[in-house]
């Protein structure tokens, strides 16, 4: 399981590259990014181009990937930019068309490596035709945005059911390494990240972003880090039956959660 790890802190990113962490996460997405997300406990990034240089220079292990912008009359010269100061890997959040990924690939011309971003319920449905171009390397499911653009009132809502799985069935055929969401620390979370972590053991998912609680300072990261290495290992082992109880588990916590927060809504 591969860790994205998002911080522009010099000492924060030497410690998590020294512990192993997979991919460094230098967020630049700021267009459209408040307004959607208004009212939210989410992260808005306060990242900036230059930080790219700067990070690039202390890694040793780690991989780079830097969000960009949604798709736009800017896009080409911020890849570009971003390519120059040293990414590994580029991620474009947002789109909805097939049109867009072309462009976001032709723009990246084989340089460095292209992730998706999948977060708008347009681009959930028009998978068939975005898996048709080619030269995706990687794509990640980003929940909170897309349980926003579903209409959901819980970011884990959209694992409930199988639509999640049809829809990962058909990034496995094309063989594109991918992911799911965040995770919180082991042991936190409204729905615990022990659960969550088997569900991506079942669907066979690869890259997880760890949540803004592993920079808060109040535990050893390297102690963190290593319980989700363990646990993740220890659940590559379970068999395909306690995978799907954990699935059913996982199902009626999250429907109950959504329950809660519609009923709080309505009141």
């Amino acid at each position: 399981m591969d860790l994205l790890y998002i911080s522009n802190n010099i000492d924060e990113v030497k410690k998590a590259d020294e512990i192993g962490i997979d991919f460094i996460f230098i967020d630049l997405e700021i267009n459209g990014k408040k307004e959607r997300q208004r009212g939210l406990d989410t992260f808005i990034s306060n990242h900036n181009i230059e930080d790219i240089k700067e990070i690039r220079k202390v890694l040793k292990k780690a991989k780079l990937l830097v969000r960009i912008n949604p798709i736009g009359n800017n896009s080409k010269k911020e890849i570009d930019k971003v390519i120059e100061y040293g990414a590994d890997v580029i991620m474009l959040p947002m789109f909805k068309t097939k049109e867009e990924v072309e462009k976001f690939v032709s723009y990246i011309d084989g340089r460095v490596k292209v992730c998706l971003l999948l977060e708008t319920a347009t681009a959930f449905f028009r998978i068939d035709d975005i898996l048709s171009v080619k030269g995706i390397d990687y794509i990640h499911i980003g929940l909170n945005d897309l349980h926003l653009s579903l209409g959901l009132d819980f970011m884990f809502e959209c694992l409930i059911g199988d639509l999640m799985e049809h829809l990962i069935q058909k990034i496995k055929k094309k063989e594109i390494k991918f992911g799911i969401g965040g995770i919180a620390r082991m042991g936190e979370g409204e729905l615990s990240s022990e659960i969550i972590l088997k569900e991506h053991v079942r669907l066979g998912s690869e890259m997880v972003i760890l949540s803004r609680t592993f920079r808060d300072g109040s535990k050893e990261i390297s102690e963190e880090i290593q319980k989700i290495r363990d646990e993740y290992n220890k659940d590559l082992k379970l068999s395909r039956v306690q995978l799907i109880d954990n699935k059913k588990n996982m199902d009626k916590i999250i429907n109950r959660i959504a329950f809660k927060r519609r009923l709080n809504n309505v009141l």
